[in-house]
């Protein structure tokens, strides 16, 4: 999947110079030495251009990264998470550039993981992301989160808490210049996908200056109007999908689901845009456009895309053993290496101890 975390580790890459080139792996590559893609390598490929730290990306990326693969790219370094990438057979995948001194390292978003999503989608409980003492959430973390030998610090689930500085880290800051057309568009954007994508990039294409604000609807207000166990991601998890979108300009959190008078007088929005998507009714049957809707700025918007959050999720079930044993063997290769990283920590240790004689 891609999701806010790997977002924060290319902000983070980002940082480090000048000219950010992500590799993207193919659909083949991550089946040989992962387990089955959520999304198929052409939504990846259009979804990591989406971000806003990212300059270049190079389609079909090797799964080992050699000292070939950035020199061809002209790549001064290359970096990853502080987590472990293994080739099918338990290797390394950046031992190569971490041996020559060309590889850096940025910190892992604590609280959100492929697997935990993926785990949250098979939950179909509506307070998986409230109640996370509650047996079922036991047994998903089991399923997902822990192999036979303990829970590895990579693949484990763990909660994610929101804090005013990360939100501030993927804002832009940039407040609307004058000639800016506003737009204002609102939804759940839940497990922030390609069709979110498609339907943001369509709407930053109606004016030449777009300034969009994305207005997002409270947990409890998606669980009203989309039933089952949505959102999957919760509002805080939302806010840092939507914002690190390079389409989108600002997020209002917790917006209204009535687009009201106020609200655009507030933000002196020009435009409103919703996709083919059924708008459901507020709580009192009333049109939470009708505001726009009298002004006459209110515009529909075909993003040519039809993946919903919805689908995604028919994905994971359809899949789901192949996903736990996918974690499962995951975990274990990665629980063999702390071993072993342990292992030569305690070697090193005791030949210092036999030296000191």
């Amino acid at each position: 999947m891609v999701h806010y975390g790997h977002s924060n580790q290319l902000r983070q890459a980002k940082a480090m110079g000048d000219y950010l080139i992500v590799g993207v792996h193919t659909d083949g590559e991550i089946s040989q030495h992962k387990g089955p893609p959520v999304f198929t390598q052409d939504e990846r490929y259009k979804m990591v251009r989406a971000i806003k730290w990212v300059d270049e990306i190079v389609e079909g990326a090797p799964y080992v990264t050699t000292l070939e693969t950035l020199d061809k790219y002209t790549s001064d370094f290359c970096v990853h998470g502080d987590d472990i990438t293994l080739t099918v057979d338990g290797k390394d995948t950046y031992e190569e550039v971490k041996r020559s001194g060309r590889y850096r390292e940025c910190k892992r978003t604590q609280g959100v993981s492929t697997t935990d999503l993926v785990g949250r989608m098979l939950l179909m409980t509506k307070t998986h992301h409230s109640n996370i003492g509650h047996s079922d959430y036991q047994q998903h973390t089991d399923n997902f989160g822990k192999g036979p030998k303990g829970h590895s610090p990579w693949t484990g689930v763990s909660q994610f808490l929101q804090t005013s500085q990360k939100i501030i880290q993927f804002a832009s800051g940039q407040e609307p210049q004058p000639g800016d057309t506003i737009i204002y568009v609102a939804g759940a954007f839940d497990l922030f996908h390609i069709g979110h994508v498609d339907f943001l990039e369509a709407v930053s294409r109606l004016s030449d200056k777009p300034y969009v604000i994305v207005g997002l609807h409270f947990d409890q207000e998606v669980n009203r109007y989309k039933g089952k166990n949505y959102p999957i991601m919760n509002v805080h998890e939302r806010t840092l999908s939507v914002l690190a979108c390079r389409y989108v300009s600002e997020v209002v959190i917790g917006a209204p689901y009535a687009v009201t008078r106020e609200l655009l007088d507030h933000f002196k929005v020009d435009l409103v845009c919703h996709g083919k998507t059924e708008v459901h009714p507020d709580k009192d049957g009333s049109d939470p456009y009708a505001e726009p809707r009298k002004k006459g700025i209110l515009h529909t918007v075909d993003s040519m895309n039809s993946l919903t959050t919805d689908s995604i999720v028919q994905r994971i079930i359809k899949n789901r053993l192949l996903f736990e044993a996918r974690n499962q063997k995951k975990e274990a290769k990665e629980m063999a290496v702390i071993q072993a990283m342990k292992r030569r920590e305690e070697e090193k240790g005791n030949q210092k101890g036999q030296h000191s004689y």
